[in-house]
Formats: C-alpha cells, sequence, structure tokens
C-alpha cells in the first residue's frame, strides 16, 4: 500500500512564559512512500522523524495537511483502524507474558468479526515467529532474552496483525554493533519475503543507506532531500546533507574560486570552469583523496590508523574546518611518515562545492 502525506505539519505549544512561541516539529511535508518499499526517515535528534511516523501512526493528529493509505484518508483515523504495525525503540513487550503470548496479545484484542479463530490466532503467531526466527523460545519471557532476541518478538507482534504499513521508529538503538548489523539485514529480508511498505526511522545513516530503498533527509522539521541512498551520497543537495551522509564524515573546507579554478588556501586543486568567483565551502569524501607525491593539495601528516583493508590518513591543512583531515586509501599504499607532510590529488566526483550564504550546492563540472 502507498502512502501519501501531503503538506503535513505539526506544531506543538511553548512551554513557560505565555507568549512562548510554538514548536514546530514536522513542517510542510509532503512525500509519497511507493508500495512495497522500504523507506528511511533519516535525521538529527529532534528532526521531526518520529513525529511523522506517530502521525503516520495515528498516534498524535496533525496540526493541518493529509495523510492518505492508497486512496483513502487516514487523517482522523483512530490508530487501532488503520492498519499498521508499530515497533518502538524500547520494544514495549510486557513482562509477564511470555514470547507466545505477547505476540498473540494484538490478536486477542481484536474485536468482532476481525477476531480470528484461537486456531488461527494460534497459526499466525506461529508463522509470525518463523519468520523472524524465534519459534524455539515460544514459551520465554522478555526478560530471559537478549536484546536482538527482544526485537525479533516486537516486530513478530507488529506483524501478525498482517498490516498494511510497517513502522520502525529507532528499533536497534538498544542493540551491539555486531547485533545491529545482522538484526538489520533480517530486516531488511522480512520486508521483502512480506512485501509490506515499510518506514524506518533512524539518526544512525549507516543503517538508513544499508537497507533502504529511498531516504528522506531531515533538519528541524522540513525535508532537505529524497532518493536513493547512493544518489543523494553521490549528489547531496546541500551542505547538511553532504556533512550527515558518510563515515567518517565528509571533509570540510573553506574554498575560493578564482578565475575558474578552486583554491583550498593557497593549493590550486581542480578547475573549476563556469563558476564566478566567489568564496565557497569545499567537501571531499573520505574516498576522494589520491596519494601522489607531486599532488596540489599539501597537508601536514599527523599520522595514518591501519583499519585492515583500508587506511586512514590522518593530516590537517589550514582551510580545513576540522581538527583533522581523514582521507581513506587502499591498504597497499605505503605512506612515508617519516615525512612531515603529504600530498593529494583530488577526485573531481568526490568533491562538492557549497554557497557560502545559503550552503546550497553549486553546480559544477569540476575537473
Amino acid at each position: 500500500m502507498n502512502i501519501v502525506l501531503q503538506n503535513l505539519t505539526k506544531k506543538f505549544p511553548g512551554h513557560g512564559r505565555k507568549a512562548a512561541e510554538e514548536v514546530v516539529a514536522v513542517n510542510d511535508f509532503t512525500f509519497e512512500i511507493p508500495d512495497g518499499k522500504l523507506v528511511g526517515l533519516l535525521g538529527p535528534s529532534g528532526c521531526g522523524k518520529s513525529t511523522t511516523l506517530n502521525l503516520i501512526c495515528g498516534l498524535i493528529r496533525p496540526s493541518s495537511g493529509q495523510i492518505f493509505f492508497g486512496s483513502q484518508d487516514v487523517t482522523s483515523l483512530p490508530p487501532e483502524h488503520r492498519g499498521v504495525g508499530m515497533v518502538f525503540q524500547n520494544y514495549a513487550l510486557y513482562p509477564h507474558l511470555t514470547v507466545l503470548q505477547n505476540i498473540l496479545f494484538p490478536l486477542q484484542n481484536l474485536k468482532g468479526k476481525n477476531r480470528p479463530s484461537k486456531a488461527e490466532m494460534q497459526k499466525r503467531a506461529l508463522d509470525a515467529a518463523k519468520l523472524v526466527q524465534i519459534e524455539e523460545l515460544m514459551e520465554r519471557k522478555p526478560g530471559e532474552l537478549s536484546g536482538g532476541q527482544q526485537q525479533r518478538v516486537a516486530i513478530a507482534r507488529a506483524l501478525v496483525k498482517m498490516p498494511h504499513v510497517l513502522l520502525l521508529d529507532e528499533p536497534l538503538s538498544n542493540l551491539d554493533a555486531r547485533l545491529r548489523l545482522q538484526t538489520r539485514e533480517e530486516i531488511r529480508k522480512i520486508q521483502k519475503a512480506t512485501g509490506i511498505t515499510t518506514i524506518f526511522v533512524t539518526h544512525d545513516q549507516d543503517e538508513a543507506m544499508s537497507i533502504s530503498d529511498q531516504i528522506v533527509v531531515m533538519k528541524a522539521g522540513v525535508i532537505q532531500q529524497i532518493g536513493k541512498p547512493q544518489e543523494v551520497y553521490d549528489n547531496p543537495a546541500n551542505l547538511f546533507v553532504a556533512r550527515f551522509l558518510g563515515t567518517p564524515p565528509i571533509n570540510l573546507f573553506a574554498g575560493t574560486v578564482r578565475d575558474s579554478k578552486l583554491y583550498l588556501g593557497t593549493n590550486c586543486v581542480l578547475d573549476a570552469p563556469g563558476i564566478p568567483d566567489q568564496e565557497v565551502w569545499a567537501g571531499v569524501r573520505p574516498e576522494g583523496f589520491l596519494l601522489q607525491p607531486d599532488g596540489p593539495l599539501i597537508c601536514q601528516l599527523t599520522g595514518i590508523e591501519v583499519m585492515g583493508r583500508d587506511i586512514s590518513v590522518v593530516s590537517t591543512h589550514p582551510a580545513c574546518q576540522a581538527a583533522a583531515i581523514r582521507s581513506i586509501i587502499g591498504s597497499d599504499t605505503r605512506v612515508d611518515t617519516s615525512q612531515p607532510t603529504v600530498r593529494f590529488a583530488l577526485k573531481p566526483g568526490k568533491v562538492f562545492l557549497f554557497r557560502k550564504d545559503t550552503e546550497e550546492r553549486l553546480a559544477c563540472q569540476l575537473r
């Protein structure tokens, strides 16, 4: 089922003084989530992504705008009638109930003709448990499970209702790094197997980029960019998006375009045809550096960090806006650490220029 959000806005009243301004958590959000796709809502804490999810679920009402599930306007429909499955950050399992009882709970609360028979409930609960691979844990209670197992129970409980839409609110934030990687792969596998339209809220860009068909990058309740993860990474619309996506983060320099050339400090690093002379922000992805003895970008070498398949060269430059530059190169590349400086050429496709005032990206073909 596709989901359409039209000019969705949510304002919360201010606190404290009588004249306190309203807080706009979601601001004129318009977007269509395609049927059967997994969409990641991505942004820092407080950007409005969880509020957007709660608006879709029906836990809170919008200040203005509309929500459609398919052709049905569900803006005023109660949550229990929307056909959504919700997985919360803290799992929200009942500690006194077994895994089976937790999974059955939403079915047992159905009324009238929508309530399945006991045999059908048991079958659907077992099917959901098998899907998330916890069928051997049905008699245990949540306190006897690991964090990853509890997360699977929460997903099974959401799926047992056979929802039209699955909503995941920071579902992996309480797991350790290895378990997080495993669980996000399984979420993607489950979503593919069921074909349920899924919305995944996270502040972790690695999670969003690894499993989403599309990502929506948000800031202060406003959509910054929508697209396929790799497309957004390769073509950020503005400086916020460029800085938010990527690990290690993009290296930001104060640059100058002069006579159709890009300067970082005194180093002329690339040709910038068609761009008027101006000061710019220049972002260079960590993988955008080429170690060359005669490279135009001259940096002070701080050290190297060996990361197995890659090496992170740590250096500094007067124009860099961070304490250190991190350049990712192949592990088979030798770095002469006895020298005080290191020189790089830059890959034009990994360098982005942004306006100093608006931080919007400049359309250009560097070379």
